[in-house]
C-alpha cells in the first residue's frame, strides 16, 4: 500500500475518531496551516542563513514536527476538499517547469516573470 494513502487514512480516522470533521472547514483549516507555517518560520526567524542550514539535533527534532503538522493538515484540507494532493502535485510540477525552465532558472533567485 502507497505510503501517503494510508498516512491519508490515518489523518482521516484521527479527526473522525474525535468528531472533528465538524470543525474542519475549508477556511479552518487552512487558517490551522497559516499558523503551523508560522510557527515553522519561528524556528528560523533570527537565524543566519548559515546557522539555519545546520541546525541541532533539537532544533531538526522541533522543526520535523512542525512539518508535520502542515502535512497532516495540507491532508486534511485536501480531503475535505476532495482534492488528490498528489495528483495536484503531479499536475503542478511540469507546469513549474515551463515557469522555470533549466537554461534560465538555474542558480537564479528570480520569480519567473524575472527570468527574462
Amino acid at each position: 500500500m502507497d505510503s501517503f494513502k494510508k498516512l491519508g487514512r490515518e489523518v482521516r480516522r484521527f479527526a473522525e475518531d474525535r468528531d472533528w470533521a465538524q470543525f474542519h472547514s475549508p477556511k479552518n483549516l487552512s487558517m490551522a496551516l497559516a499558523v503551523e507555517c508560522a510557527e515553522l518560520m519561528e524556528h528560523f526567524q533570527w537565524l543566519t542563513e548559515n546557522q539555519s542550514r545546520r541546525l541541532g539535533s533539537q532544533q531538526k527534532r522541533e522543526v520535523e514536527m512542525e512539518l508535520a503538522d502542515i502535512q497532516i493538515y495540507l491532508i486534511r484540507l485536501s480531503q475535505v476538499l476532495s482534492l488528490d494532493l498528489v495528483e495536484a502535485c503531479n499536475r503542478k510540477l511540469p507546469e513549474n517547469a515551463k515557469k522555470y525552465p533549466v537554461g534560465k532558472a538555474r542558480g537564479v533567485a528570480k520569480k519567473y516573470t524575472d527570468l527574462g
